[in-house]
C-alpha cells in the first residue's frame, strides 16, 4: 500500500488527457442531467436490496454543524421561534407548540453533503458539456440536485483504508492509490460494481475524537491519489463518499487541477459526491458482520437549483 510518493508524476498534460478518457458526456444522450446515477437500474436497487438480512440501521451524518470550530468557520444556523416557556403564545386558542429555524451553507469541511453536477467546473463547463453560465443568480438551470429529486437507493460498498493498513487513521499528508483499493477489496471480500455507492473511509472522526479537529486546507487531508480516477471509471460507481471530500489535501501543484477527484467525477463521470460523512459506526458494523456492502440511501433535499444538499445517509443491514 504506497503512498503518493511512490506514484508516477501528474501532470497538467496527465490530468487533461485522464479528464477526456473518463468522460461519460453523452452516454446518456445530450440532455443528459442524471449522469453515473444512470448505473443505478432497477435490477441494481433489487440486488441491494437483497443486501438486507437484520434490518439494522447505520446513519452516516454528521450533526448539524451550529458550533464553530477550524474545520467550521461558518455555523449553520439553528434558533428557536418558539419555545416551551412561552408554550401558550402560538395565538391559537389551546395550541401550545415548539417551532425552530435552521439555515445552512452546508458546502465545506463540516456538514454531510451531497453535490450536484453543477458544484464544480472545468473550463468553465460542468457534466455533459453544459455551460458554467447556466448556474445564474437564482440557481442552476442544468444539472441541479433535482437530478436525485427521487432518491438515491443502490448497493454501498465501503472500503476501509485505515483497517486495511492496521492503523487506526491516515494521517493528512496520506494518499490513497489504486493498489490500495485493490487490496481492501481483497482483503475484505469484495468488488466494487457497476451501480454501487462507494464510501472510502479514512479515519477522519476517529483522529478528530483523538486530536479535535484540525483545518484541512492549512493542515492537509488524507484522500484518494489522482491515479484513482481511471479505477473509479473502470468500476462504473454511482456515487463516490468519503468522510473527507474524496479529493487528498493539499493536492497537485497545478493551478489547473486543484481537486482532480471533484473535477474529473462531478465534470467529467458526473458522479456525484458525498462528503463529510461519518463513517466510524458503519466501519464498525461491517467489521462486527465481517461484510462490507449494505443498502444505502440518500434523500436530497428538492431544491430547484440546488447546487447540493445536506443529508443523512443511512446504511442498512
Amino acid at each position: 500500500m504506497s503512498d503518493a510518493g511512490a506514484l508516477v508524476e501528474v501532470t497538467a498534460e496527465w490530468m487533461a488527457g485522464t479528464f477526456e478518457a473518463v468522460k461519460n458526456w453523452g452516454r446518456w444522450g445530450k440532455d443528459d442531467e442524471a449522469g453515473a446515477l444512470n448505473f443505478i437500474t432497477d435490477a441494481v436497487r433489487l440486488r441491494a436490496a437483497r443486501t438486507v438480512t437484520e434490518g439494522r440501521v447505520v446513519s452516516c451524518a454528521l450533526d448539524f454543524p451550529v458550533a464553530p470550530s477550524i474545520e467550521n468557520p461558518v455555523p449553520a444556523q439553528h434558533h428557536m421561534l418558539m419555545a416551551g416557556d412561552v408554550a401558550g403564545a402560538s395565538g391559537v386558542t389551546g395550541l401550545e407548540t415548539a417551532l425552530d429555524y435552521i439555515g445552512i451553507s452546508f458546502h465545506g469541511m463540516a456538514t454531510s453533503h451531497i453535490d450536484a453536477l453543477c458544484h464544480v467546473f472545468v473550463d468553465e463547463q460542468m457534466y455533459n458539456g453544459f455551460p458554467a453560465s447556466d448556474v445564474k443568480s437564482v440557481g442552476a438551470m442544468k444539472n441541479d440536485i433535482l437530478a436525485a429529486r427521487d432518491g438515491i437507493a443502490t448497493r454501498g460498498v465501503l472500503l476501509d483504508i485505515p483497517r486495511l493498513r492496521g492503523v487506526p487513521w491516515l494521517e493528512p499528508d496520506q494518499r490513497i492509490t489504486p493498489d490500495d483499493l485493490d487490496a481492501a477489496e481483497a482483503a475484505q471480500g469484495v468488488r466494487v460494481e457497476e451501480g454501487d455507492l462507494l464510501l472510502i473511509s479514512t479515519g477522519r472522526d476517529a483522529r478528530r475524537a483523538e486530536h479535535g479537529p484540525w483545518d484541512p486546507v492549512a493542515e492537509g487531508l488524507a484522500g484518494l491519489h489522482p491515479h484513482c480516477i481511471p479505477w473509479l471509471h473502470e468500476r462504473r460507481i454511482a456515487v463516490l463518499a468519503s468522510d473527507g471530500i474524496s479529493d487528498a489535501l493539499p493536492n497537485l501543484p497545478l493551478p489547473e487541477w486543484p481537486v482532480p477527484v471533484h473535477q474529473c467525477c462531478l465534470v467529467a463521470m458526473g458522479v456525484h459526491l458525498l462528503d463529510n460523512l461519518d463513517l466510524s459506526g458503519l466501519s464498525t458494523a461491517c467489521a462486527e458482520r465481517g461484510r462490507w456492502e449494505f443498502l444505502f440511501s440518500v434523500a436530497p433535499l428538492r431544491v430547484r437549483g440546488g447546487t447540493g444538499s445536506p443529508v443523512n445517509p443511512i446504511a442498512m443491514f
